[in-house]
This record gives C-alpha cells, structure tokens and sequence, in this order.
C-alpha cells in the first residue's frame, strides 16, 4: 500500500480484465445425454450463471460438448465434435463428471 500526502492508505486495485474467469464464460457449450445428477435445464442454469451461451447443436463455434452420464454409445453431437475436433476446431468434449468438478468452481 502506498501513503498518499493526508498520510492515508491508498489501495490500488487490480484491474478487472485481469481478473481469472471460469471457464464456461463466453463459451458456447452443447449438452449430449441425459445427465445423472440434475435437469438439462437445471445445468443449462447454471452454465448460464457462470457467462456460458447454451446452444442445442454442435457447430463450428461450440467449445464445449458436456457428455450426460445416460446416454446409449456416442450420439450424433458427438460424432459431429469429433468431426470438427479432426478437422482443426477446438471443442472440448467433456464428461458428466468433469462437468460437475466445473461448475463447483466459485465464480471470481
């Protein structure tokens, strides 16, 4: 802390944009299965409350691909990330599990 001339403390404060941010914010994120602990709308909820935009198809822009737990072998969203995840795009391809470890993460 530095002392100004009134002989006060002066906090700087860090700037915002250096803030870390959790990982869903701003990210398009795409649900594939039932999951086994809550809702599709309950975790749509919560994906939202952390900045992330939920879409119902994988595209190009997708960054995340949430794997439900009740699913039956790999479903048409899946094969279509693994398609774009070959040919270059950056999608990652999460389970259930993972999912839940994420949105545990306290917001900053």
């Amino acid at each position: 802390m530095n002392k100004n001339k009134d002989n006060t403390e002066v906090i700087f404060l860090s700037d915002p944009s250096e803030r870390l941010m959790h990982p869903f914010t701003n990210k398009q994120i795409v649900f594939t299965g039932a999951l086994s602990t809550m809702t599709r709308s309950e975790a749509a909820k919560k994906v939202r409350a952390y900045g992330g935009i939920m879409q119902g198809a994988v595209t190009k822009e997708t960054d995340f691909l949430i794997l439900g737990e009740k699913r039956r072998g790999i479903s048409t969203k899946q094969m279509k990330a693994e398609q774009l995840i070959s040919h270059g795009f950056n999608i990652q391809i999460v389970p259930e599990d993972d999912f839940m470890w994420l949105i545990s993460i306290s917001k900053v």
